[in-house]
């Protein structure tokens, strides 16, 4: 596999799209536009459940099992549209923190609410000689979903460097700029890259 496709492979996982470099992130980019159509990746229960196992939050066993006890069920479909207005309002404030505004009062104060009523557990984790603490998660009811998402937009708020958290320059798709230089525009070469580039050199060559 060329370095090109590995990472095109990288970006898709099970039609979801995971370039975000932080969890909270790729969860705000689960409604993509499309030729200036919003596209919903998470219509209903069974989405959200394959999104969660894109993710790596959920094994393929733990996702069916949870899939089976729950799917009919009147406070999944609900924790679906909960978790949807979670994003989009998120989206907002997350836009709004990166290019140097503050959060909205009540925004903070529900994000509060919410990670109290859906703590996630630490656990440590060992790997040779080396201890890190890792989160716990073992969803029981469909509203334990919510804990990693709050968790992760939480550490996004108080250790991301918001400079290097930007919308793609061609999109509106999100992430955080891991790369040394922090000179990222795009959400990936692959979606977005190669059209500007192709875009400016199509304008230069007008131009001679």
């Amino acid at each position: 596999m060329t370095a090109s496709k590995a990472k095109r492979h990288s970006d898709w996982r099970d039609g979801f799209l995971f370039l975000g470099n932080q969890l909270a992130l790729d969860f705000l980019n689960t409604r993509p536009v499309d030729n200036g159509t919003p596209t919903e990746l998470l219509p209903d229960f069974s989405a959200l459940l394959r999104w969660f196992e894109a993710a790596r939050l959920l094994s393929h066993p733990k996702r069916a099992r949870f899939h089976k006890q729950w799917r009919n069920s009147k406070r999944a479909r609900e924790v679906v549209k909960a978790l949807r207005s979670f994003r989009d309002i998120f989206r907002e404030q997350v836009l709004r923190w990166s290019q140097g505004g503050v959060l909205n009062h009540a925004t903070i104060r529900e994000l509060n609410r919410l990670l109290v009523r859906h703590p996630l557990p630490t656990q440590l984790l060992v790997s040779g000689n080396n201890y890190r603490a890792g989160m716990s998660f073992h969803p029981r009811e469909p509203e334990d979903l919510f804990a990693p998402l709050l968790h992760s937009m939480a550490q996004l708020f108080t250790t991301a460097d918001r400079d290097r958290v930007r919308k793609c320059d061609r999109c509106v798709l999100l992430f955080q700029d891991t790369s040394k230089k922090g000179t990222r525009r795009w959400c990936s070469m692959q979606l977005c890259g190669n059209r500007l580039k192709v875009a400016a050199y199509a304008a230069r060559k007008r131009r001679q």
